[in-house]
This record gives structure tokens, sequence and C-alpha cells, in this order.
């Protein structure tokens, strides 16, 4: 967080902004310097808190209030019952209007910091499109988020839940086995993105990309309520990371903290600014990578914090050599296409 004087921070201090109004950073996407080789270990230690903070931190307390004091008792859940489902379904409702609907109250209606920061300088509801319901995104995002993101993220919590409570799988306690669930809830944040890298892969499939993940695509603009608009069985195998718990020593809290960092934390790539403003302050997004996905497709199927688009050429740091690099690959791919066709032709 930095200190600036004024009423607002000045985005163009560090960034710049096109003719079309639209922001980017100056300085390109530096990868988190976790597996890097030779290892980096003060760069490591220098880095590590934000691999915490904000996001995770968040996420984390949210797995825990929930857990503490929102979660039925396993008694309760050791039986199927539409009452504590319904209630599972209104809390987790509950929570993605609040973090959703605040974030979008303040960004994107009340539009408190203007276009301050905003990688792409235009406003969605500035823009109906034909591709969403009632040509509104907000609305299409919403109905597909409340119609089945919640739902599907409350059934896979619910299957976790009556697991547990019966005794399905390695569940364990902190008394019995801290440092293996110490060392799992580390790892959260690295086997969400390792799982959401493999799926996003998959997803782009072209035959999948068609009847599924363009329904997410069609946000080439995204805002919060944009983070959960997907296709069904995107939703399905986007919370589907949430069954390693199943497979390795964990505890509810664990899997309540997992569920919060895939559900409430997909809202962290589809802010759409690179720098909440607070007053005279502000704090990073952390979202500018996925902003690429969204705006070029084939890059950026990770966030950077595991090292598959660096080792698979999809990796989009935001810099003029990164275009360069994407372009090329586009050239040889459609080069490639180009050539199939001729063959059968």
């Amino acid at each position: 967080m930095r200190q600036v004087r004024g009423v607002r921070m000045d985005d163009l201090e560090y960034g710049t902004r096109d003719k079309r109004g639209n922001w980017a950073p100056n300085d390109p996407i530096t990868p988190a310097p976790v597996f890097v080789w030779p290892p980096r270990p003060a760069k490591f230690l220098a880095w590590l808190p934000h691999y915490f903070l904000p996001w995770n931190a968040l996420f984390f307390v949210l797995g825990a209030v929930m857990w503490l004091f929102l979660t039925p008792s396993r008694e309760t859940v050791q039986t199927l019952a539409w009452g504590w489902i319904a209630y599972l379904l209104v809390r987790n409702a509950a929570l993605v209007l609040i973090v959703y609907g605040l974030l979008e109250l303040r960004l994107y209606v009340r539009r408190a910091q203007g276009n301050h920061f905003k990688y792409n300088g235009t406003f969605p509801a500035d823009k109906p499109s034909d591709v969403f319901l009632f040509k509104s995104q907000k609305i299409d995002n919403i109905i597909r988020s409340f119609g089945t993101g919640v739902p599907i993220w409350t059934a896979y919590e619910v299957g976790m839940l009556y697991a547990w409570a019966n005794g399905w799988g390695p569940w364990a306690t902190f008394a019995d086995q801290p440092v293996a669930l110490v060392a799992l809830g580390l790892l959260i944040p690295l086997i969400h993105e390792a799982h959401f890298y493999v799926i996003h892969r998959l997803i782009h499939v072209p035959v999948l990309y068609k009847w599924v993940h363009s329904v997410h695509h069609n946000s080439i603009n995204p805002s919060p309520w944009s983070s959960l608009s997907m296709h069904p069985v995107e939703h399905l195998m986007y919370f589907s990371d949430v069954l390693i718990h199943l497979v390795l020593p964990s505890h509810p809290l664990l899997m309540l903290y997992h569920l919060q960092v895939t559900g409430t934390g997909a809202v962290v790539g589809h802010i759409g600014f690179d720098k909440i403003e607070v007053g005279k302050t502000g704090f990073d997004a952390h979202c500018y990578a996925h902003y690429l996905h969204h705006k070029y497709f084939e890059v950026n199927y990770a966030d950077g914090l595991v090292p598959f688009d660096r080792l698979f050429g999809t990796w989009h740091d935001g810099s003029k050599q990164a275009d360069e690099v994407m372009k090329e690959r586009y050239r040889k791919k459609k080069a490639r296409l180009n050539a199939g066709t001729g063959a059968q032709s």
C-alpha cells in the first residue's frame, strides 16, 4: 500500500492509459519465486507475505467463521435433510452477495474510483450485448452465479460434510496430525491453481469451449459478477478441486477454507481494476494475469503461482515482448490449421 498526495491515487504513476481509456501497469507481472531454479530464498521470503495477504488470509478467516459459527453440528450433517442443506445454500448465497455485491456496487455501480486503474476503460453496463440474457452482462452473470454456481458449490460442501460426519475419507484432527494438516492448509492455494490450470486447458478444447467455456468468456470485460458466471458443466469441474480432501488427511476447517479459495476467491481474477483505492491509498488486486486471459483467450490459464503457463509457452506478463511471443504462437497455430485444411481438400 502506498500513500500519495491529493484526493486519490494517481494511476498514471503506476501505468499508462491508451486513447481508448484502457489502463495497463508499467511493470510486467512477476511470477511467484516458488518453482524457480536455482532457488532464490531471499526473493521467496520477500514475496511470502503476498501469498497470504490480502486474499488468502481473508479466505481463511471466512472459512474459519463458516466452520466455527455457521456450519451445522456433526450430528446434524450425518443425515441428509433439506433443512440444513437449504441453510448452507442460503449462507453461501449471502456470502457471494456480500463479497461480490459490495465490490460490484463500489467499482461498477457507484464507480467510486471512476476508471482509475481499470484495465478496460469502459464499463459493461455501457455496452449492452445480445450474447447476454436480457442484453445485460450484470443480469446474465447474476442469474448464472446464483442459478447454478452457488447451488453446485453448496452441493460439493454438503457432500464433503456428509462424508466427514460419516467417517468416509482420511479425516483427521489437528491434535492427531498437526504437521500434515498445517502443510495441507499452506498448500491449498497451490492445489487450487494447479487444478484450475488443468481443467482450464481442458475446457479450451474447441468442442468444450464452444458448448461450455464460451459462456464464461462472453464477459470479455469482466466485473465481479462475472466470477461464477459459468456453464453448469464448468461449475462441476471448477469446484471439483475440493475432492482432494477425500484423498489426503484433512479437516472440515481446511475443506471450508478450500471452498472459500475456489468460490469466493473466483472474484479476485474478475475485479477488473489493478488497485482498489481506499481513501488516499490503495491495495493491489492481483488480477491482471486473469484479465489478460479474458482479453486474449489463450494465455494465462493460471495466475503465475504454478509454473505451467511458463512451461507450456502460454504465459503473458503484460509486456510488449509477451505480445510478440503470443502473436507468433497464433501465427504458427493458424499456419498449422491452414495446412491441415489444405491437406484435407
